[in-house]
């Protein structure tokens, strides 16, 4: 009893720290996505791509891979506002966003993926940094930093994003773009201009949660892949483009991952997490937390 007991806690504890993780990867998508409208499918490439900078840098200057991250995060930014513009003149101006406008992305998705396999190659890159292998000890429940540090950072950026957009007049007129661009106009603000900034924000976070992701793991072109249907899910389930939504859905989700995984094995985790997804949608499709 006493060890179902540890084993549970400890499942509970990796669960929450996964779900830091899960939040990280998410949180730019809560902006494209729920703020925007926009479906950047592609959304797991740039995270790819901030992990394989981490990597180089952690590689070749012995640099932190999240304090590498935090470095590039302004050429990040710049390249998502980069995106948007050839997103918005190719096809939203012409009210043409909805298939071609995926198909764009999904295009940026192979190209990347692509790219960076004729670079690298196939093979696993991973970092070094003093908090990937040593664990601290609560009790019997084990806090692997490798998974804590990242979990902290995430929240923080979270945290941050949340006092910007709720604390200044962009980080409002980013709430309310989809929802009365007109409204915007007439507070002399540019909705095009708005959603470049939103859009490079969450190409921006990219760039930490793909530090995050090879701190946490190793990494390969192709594992872009794996996440696209957990992050879309996770932010639909948390209430498009609300971060505390998504944070407790990414927290609920690491929790069942973990659960799972303990207790019936790895090979389960994904069909019961993707399971309980789709009741708690069936329940309250608007999310846990509706949409902003």
């Amino acid at each position: 009893m006493d060890l179902s007991f540890d084993l549970l806690g400890n499942a509970i504890v990796s669960g929450l720290l996964l779900g830091g993780f899960y939040a990280a990867v998410t949180i730019g998508v809560s902006i494209s996505f729920g703020m925007l409208d926009v479906v950047n499918i592609a959304h797991p490439a740039f995270i790819v791509l901030g992990s394989y900078i981490a990597y180089m840098a952690n590689a070749q200057l012995g640099i932190d891979p999240i304090l590498a991250s935090i470095v590039v995060m302004p050429a990040f930014y710049l390249l998502g506002v980069v995106i948007y513009h050839i997103y918005d003149v190719s096809f939203e101006r012409r009210g043409d966003a909805s298939i071609r406008g995926l198909a764009f992305f999904f295009g940026i998705l192979f190209i990347s993926e692509v790219a960076l396999v004729l670079i690298f190659g196939v093979d696993y890159r991973l970092v070094s940094a003093p908090y990937i292998g040593p664990s601290l000890h609560l009790g019997v429940v084990e806090l692997p930093l490798r998974l804590l540090v990242p979990c902290l950072v995430a929240l923080l950026m979270t945290a941050l994003l949340q006092v910007y957009m709720s604390r200044t007049f962009i980080g409002r007129a980013i709430q309310a773009v989809a929802q009365d661009p007109l409204a915007l106009r007439l507070m002399a603000a540019d909705p095009t201009r708005i959603k470049r900034i939103a859009f490079g924000l969450s190409i921006a976070t990219a760039s930490v949660a793909g530090a995050i992701l090879i701190v946490i793991q190793p990494v390969e072109p192709s594992i872009a892949r794996d996440y696209i249907g957990r992050i879309f899910a996770i932010c639909v389930m948390g209430g498009l483009g609300s971060f505390s939504g998504t944070v407790v859905a990414a927290m609920t989700l690491g929790i069942v991952e973990s659960l799972t995984s303990t207790f019936y094995g790895p090979s389960w985790s994904p069909a019961v997490a993707f399971g309980f997804l789709l009741v708690t949608l069936a329940v309250r499709p608007a999310g846990l937390f509706g949409r902003i």
